[in-house]
């Protein structure tokens, strides 16, 4: 019996891994496309930080920093008419304070074709990251005399609110992906086929608070409905068990029997959440999924799968108020990154207590 569940645990890990490779490959070629169009420094840079990063980081940090570039491009007279693949790395020994500083406000507001691009305070962080990187990397391999991005500090970043749905929104948009109410005509072609589908990986979502990559990436196989927990490749590269209760559990087994008559397109086999083409869910599918049926439950609040990864974290906190256990579920590394998300409900709770100890028994006072 050991040895057949040590087989199934080896079988079910080559199956995330595969998945998790497969994003890696996609991510590593469209970083590649990104390359071409960067310094021909660049290739050293991701070379060195790839043992240290993901393939998803390093091509976040490659979009970011062609941004940089075309600024540059733009910016910079001395390099008008050099095409930014031909920069040399010298370049970066001619970029000072100031020019990160106008980096920063040109982030603000800039066009590329006909398209216009803004950025808030958390985009420019994000960008200025990518870059600061870059030039730490050179600096510390005695490429570069000098890290001037060292000197401008990231913009501050204002707390948002966290934004969830409460216990009345949760129901009314389970209710909506359940009768299809209010739904246009044309959504309606297809509720039938995506109802039961719809329904479970809401419930998931909401019933677990794993991430929206977490979930479109689940074989059949991860489920285990006798310890009622789902195997998940979690960020960071790591495997975790997510347990789930009855209302997942009722979900879950209602699609899978229409799932189990459904024959995949090849390569798509073991994917627990199709498509209606018959193949693996994408990220951007259930982040339009999440939004039209949110969308018919609250239209004050701008509702994503993170969003709903936010509700069911609030949730766990407020029915247990160990701040350790809602990190661990949400596969937190660091318990302050939980935290921070939920600094509002710990003031709640907070205040909660001002009247619960007492001093003086009034109540027996003659």
């Amino acid at each position: 019996m050991a040895g057949r569940n040590s087989r199934s645990d080896k079988k079910t890990e080559a199956r995330t891994e595969k998945y998790s490779r497969e994003q890696d490959i996609r991510n590593t070629k469209k970083m590649r496309e990104i390359l071409d169009e960067l310094p021909r420094f660049c290739r050293q840079y991701f070379r060195g930080i790839e043992e240290s990063t993901s393939a998803r980081t390093r091509l976040a940090y490659a979009y970011d920093l062609r941004v940089f570039f075309e600024f540059i491009e733009n910016e910079n007279t001395a390099m008008k008419g050099t095409a930014i693949k031909d920069y040399p790395i010298s370049i970066l020994e001619q970029i000072g304070k100031e020019d990160i500083e106008e980096f920063l406000e040109y982030l603000t507001y800039y066009e590329k074709g006909d398209q216009i691009f803004t950025n808030d305070a958390r985009g420019k962080a994000r960008k200025l990251s990518a870059v600061r990187s870059m030039f730490k990397y050179f600096y510390t391999s005695e490429i570069l005399a000098r890290d001037v991005t060292a000197l401008v500090p990231l913009p501050k970043l204002h707390e948002k609110p966290i934004v969830r749905l409460d216990a009345e929104e949760v129901n009314d948009m389970l209710d909506k992906a359940d009768t299809g109410a209010q739904l246009t005509k044309n959504q309606l072609r297809f509720h039938d086929k995506t109802r039961l589908r719809d329904i479970a990986l809401l419930t998931l979502l909401l019933g677990t608070g794993i991430r929206v990559s977490e979930c479109v990436g689940l074989d059949l196989e991860d489920i285990d409905f006798k310890e009622k927990g789902i195997r998940v490749h979690r960020k960071g590269g790591y495997e975790s068990i997510v347990y789930f209760g009855d209302e997942v559990e009722n979900a879950l087994k209602d699609y899978l029997e229409q799932r189990m008559q459904i024959i995949p397109k090849e390569g798509h086999e073991k994917a627990l959440f199709l498509s209606l083409q018959n193949r693996r869910i994408t990220v951007r599918a259930v982040e339009n999924l999440v939004k039209k049926y949110a969308g018919l439950a609250t239209s004050l609040k701008k509702i994503t799968p993170h969003k709903l990864r936010s509700t069911y974290g609030t949730s766990l906190y407020r029915a247990t108020g160990d701040i350790y256990l809602v990190a661990d579920v949400l596969g937190h590394k660091d318990v302050n990154t939980t935290r921070k998300h939920y600094a509002a409900i710990e003031e709640d709770r907070r205040k909660s207590a001002r009247n619960i100890v007492r001093l003086r028994d009034t109540e027996n006072k003659d």
